[in-house]
């Protein structure tokens, strides 16, 4: 993909004339090629197109993007998007301009002939949307010179880095409160994701919108299968789930704790046969670059990163997640797994943890230098982080109540408790022996040696300080060393155990062990988690079907789409998805058009699309 992108260029279809303008309807059928908004879109539209503000909160994939889209086509002036990254705001210029809408991108990295090409496209008036990063927009000048132009709206998305209580924090989008003393007259939406209770009000009361509405339109996200297992063998587990995806079209993503492991992790599934690239933002640009638009142009690839990459992506076809480490909080996690199946189609979000992950997380928190009530706040984060990966509960249901949606009725049916629901059992008495290892080896121990102890096991470290002479030597031979790895990781996730992350990870306990091993408080422990560990992820938690709903895995007609749409997107420099989405495929080869006519009723196939690619389309279908 090109490194900037700016409105329209020779060849390109007719820029949108504002024809349908006043008409959502009318541009959501000519130029999206949609017959229908999608939950709470027609309402949104309608409020900001008739000259309203407000926030609105939509899953990813939820279609936040058209909320603001169609009312800037609707209404006089140029949309101004306010977007954090680069590669974002690219790759939406992209999308747009494939659908013969004039859009363009400011950014940091623009050239400055490309720059001023794009300020003469905006004050001739030949600009419908225009891209913008939160500096840029703030500079001197740009605001001064936006107020001499009509504006149609603005639209800040990734909204929750305007809050300090965001998960992505950015300071830069504090000063978009100005927008509200500025351009009071003009509609301002803010969009997010991700974003609690108390993050939703901050960015209201940053933005000057507490007096108008709040849209939500759900979090939830019922095609993403969401499982969670503790990291017994990382490399095997990630190895059944790429098995188990196996010859499925689309990417996945690998998100690790640290640059060092993803590199490390891209490494050795190269060595797998995999098509694996590394990103952090420690890696020089151009290598960031060249990750990012092998991902974005469609190639079946597994992006192992750290949560550098992947805010805001519109990749449709992810059809994994999977975090080799414990996220600090349910909105990162729910926004990286969101990354995954933004089509609509079955997707797979995996989370492997350890103990250890827990109590760094904890002690991090601990010794940083925020405030007691931030601190406060992302303790609260965290343990309800924990309290997800170790469900024996709906796991959803866990992670909607983070966003104040208590879903009624029954579970969700979609995540490997409820696929499989764990038993549960009286662990009083394993919880009691763990705990007195601990303190009888003095405190000063990993869970390795607590293992042989408890197992009876004569090592040379068990030998060296006698603890063969201890009670509790011995007195856990009915469990596994995995079975008991388990008991004390629930015993960390509880808080009844930490560890001691400063030294050598030796576990100590707490005042919340005190109950315990008094027998005043009965520890429930999980059943399955107790057994040796089994590789997460293998064929009997495999999804159906490979390809889009109503396409065979291997339907030959759908596969020769797939190659036409790749042949094109490098032709041109742009994300495959962008020309169509499989689901858009799908229904093509489903549908099987002999006409323009014909082609032209398919979701997703508007009118510049059609004109665009409609021949080639039947050509490919021809074979």
């Amino acid at each position: 993909m090109p490194d900037s992108v700016h409105a329209m260029s020779p060849g390109d279809s007719a820029p949108y004339d504002g024809h349908y303008a006043g008409d959502p309807f009318q541009v959501l059928s000519r130029v999206f090629g949609h017959q229908a908004f999608r939950g709470r879109q027609e309402e949104v539209v309608a409020h900001i197109a008739t000259g309203g503000s407000g926030l609105v909160l939509m899953p990813t994939g939820g279609g936040k993007s058209l909320c603001y889209q169609v009312p800037a086509l609707c209404r006089p002036g140029v949309g101004v998007v306010v977007s954090p990254l680069i590669a974002l705001m690219e790759d939406q210029v992209a999308a747009l301009r494939q659908l013969g809408v004039a859009a363009a991108a400011l950014h940091s990295e623009l050239p400055e002939g490309e720059a001023r090409a794009i300020f003469r496209d905006l004050h001739e008036g030949s600009l419908k949307l225009l891209y913008v990063s939160p500096e840029r927009l703030l500079l001197a000048g740009m605001l001064d010179r936006l107020e001499q132009l009509p504006i149609a709206l603005f639209a800040i998305d990734e909204a929750h880095c305007v809050s300090q209580w965001g998960h992505h924090f950015r300071p830069e989008y504090r000063g978009l409160g100005v927008l509200s003393e500025r351009f009071a007259r003009t509609p301002r939406v803010a969009l997010t994701a991700t974003a609690d209770p108390r993050t939703v009000e901050d960015i209201r009361q940053q933005l000057g919108l507490t007096d108008d509405p709040v849209f939500r339109g759900g979090f939830d996200r019922p095609n993403i299968r969401i499982e969670a297992a503790p990291r017994e063998s990382e490399r095997a587990q990630l190895r059944a789930l790429l098995k188990d995806q196996a010859g499925q079209p689309g990417a996945g993503i690998v998100y690790c704790g640290t640059r060092a492991r993803t590199e490390q992790t891209a490494e050795w599934l190269r060595g797998d046969g995999h098509d694996a690239l590394a990103f952090h933002a420690g890696m020089d640009a151009g290598a960031k670059r060249e990750a990012h638009r092998r991902f974005a142009r469609g190639d079946s690839v597994v992006m192992c990163a750290t949560i550098a990459f992947g805010m805001g992506i519109d990749r449709p076809d992810v059809r994994w997640v999977c975090h080799l480490d414990l996220p600090r909080s349910p909105e990162s996690w729910y926004q990286e797994i969101g990354r995954a199946g933004r089509d609509g189609l079955p997707a797979r979000a995996l989370l492997l943890y350890g103990a250890g992950d827990i109590a760094l997380a904890r002690h991090r928190i601990e010794e940083s230098p925020a405030a007691p009530e931030q601190k406060r706040i992302e303790r609260q984060r965290l343990e309800a982080m924990v309290a997800i990966a170790e469900a024996a509960t709906c796991r959803r249901k866990l992670l909607l109540r983070c966003f104040g949606e208590d879903t009624e009725g029954e579970n969700c049916g979609n995540c490997d408790v409820c696929l499989a629901p764990p038993k549960m059992f009286d662990g009083t008495i394993a919880a009691q022996k763990m705990l007195s290892a601990v303190l009888r080896t003095g405190r000063r121990f990993g869970v390795a040696h607590l293992v042989d102890v408890l197992r009876g096991r004569m090592t040379d470290k068990v030998a060296q300080f006698a603890h063969d002479k201890l009670p509790t030597f011995g007195v856990g031979k009915e469990l596994s060393d995995g079975a008991w790895r388990s008991v004390a990781r629930q015993l960390v996730a509880r808080g009844a155990l930490d560890v001691a992350v400063e030294n050598h990870g030796e576990l100590v306990p707490t005042e919340a062990a005190r109950p315990i091993l008094r027998g005043e408080q009965t520890v429930l422990l999980r059943e399955d988690m107790l057994r040796a560990a089994a590789p997460a992820g293998g064929r009997s938690a495999r999804m159906g079907g490979a390809a889009p709903a109503g396409v065979a895995s291997n339907d030959p007609v759908f596969e020769r789409l797939r190659d036409w749409r790749r042949a094109e997107a490098q032709a041109q420099a742009v994300p495959a998805y962008v020309i169509f989405q499989d689901r858009t495929l799908a229904e093509i080869a489903a549908a099987r058009p002999r006409t323009l006519d014909q082609l032209a009723s398919i979701p997703g196939v508007g009118r510049t699309k059609l004109e665009r690619y409609g021949a080639a389309v039947l050509r490919a279908l021809e074979g």
